[in-house]
């Protein structure tokens, strides 16, 4: 508990923040993201009740950010949790039988490799529709293969090690011991691997919202902001800097606090 508190996990706190302040201050905020105020239209910063403005339909521009980070932040996490489910288990079963089985299914792992996952992603889009609930599981279907590879070579290497031969000698199951014994000691690097996939979910997920495939209205995300920002740069740069700065500064966050863990497990 010592270590978490310490200062070196700045970046983890303040995605904590962001995410706190993106939780609380819509209940505060005398206006929702999809509320208009007709009276205050394209409204600069410091209006009345609009402390960062409103776009150009008069939406206040705070809750649309707050809004935007929630929804963000909710399909990363719940992307990179599809894609640690779906890795842990086809590592694990590849690492723990090996041979032909092991062979075939790592080949799989790496044909995918070679296809342009985006547009897989954006083929589902457009094939299924554009949902919240497909725009995290096809970012999640997609982003497994990393976490499939390292915890294979960590179930490898832990299935030679005495204490996993004893548990076999004594009878044990297969599967209780990849529960018992290899996934307790996996457990940190997949973490580490974990918190690397969410900066990455992240901007497939404001990259597809850019394009106008991932999120869609009443619902916004910082990929939406960001896009609705620079279409009016010219009269509000505001609009496109708040998203842009919260997007780079969870993305940033994130990928230390990952390396860190990485170079902590690894």
């Amino acid at each position: 508990m010592k270590r978490i508190l310490r200062l070196r996990h700045w970046p983890l706190w303040t995605v904590f923040l962001l995410v706190g302040l993106a939780l609380i201050l819509p209940f505060v905020l005398p206006w929702s993201h999809e509320q208009i105020d007709w009276d205050a239209v394209r409204a600069p910063a410091f209006t009345g009740s609009h402390i960062f403005g409103t776009d150009d339909i008069g939406r206040d521009r705070l809750a649309r950010l707050m809004a935007g980070t929630q929804i963000t932040v909710m399909v990363a996490v719940a992307a990179a949790l599809v894609s640690l489910v779906i890795g842990i288990a086809w590592g694990a079963t590849a690492g723990w039988i090996g041979g032909r089985v092991d062979e075939a299914m790592m080949r799989f792992v790496d044909a995918l490799y070679a296809l342009p996952f985006m547009f897989i992603v954006i083929l589902l889009m457009v094939i299924f529709g554009r949902s919240i609930l497909l725009v995290f599981v096809g970012i999640g279907l997609v982003e497994w293969l990393t976490m499939a590879r390292v915890v294979r070579g960590q179930v490898m290497a832990l299935k030679e090690r005495p204490f996993i031969l004893a548990a076999e000698a004594a009878g044990a199951p297969p599967l209780a011991i990849i529960l018992r014994h290899i996934l307790p000691n996996i457990a940190g690097v997949a973490l580490a691997y974990l918190m690397l996939t969410i900066p990455q979910v992240v901007m497939v997920e404001s990259f597809l919202s850019f394009l106008g495939l991932g999120v869609q209205e009443p619902l916004t995300s910082l990929g939406i902001l960001v896009k609705e920002g620079a279409d009016d740069m010219d009269m509000a740069p505001l609009g496109l800097f708040l998203p842009g700065g919260v997007l780079v500064l969870i993305l940033v966050c994130l990928t230390i606090e990952g390396e860190r863990l990485r170079d902590v497990y690894s």
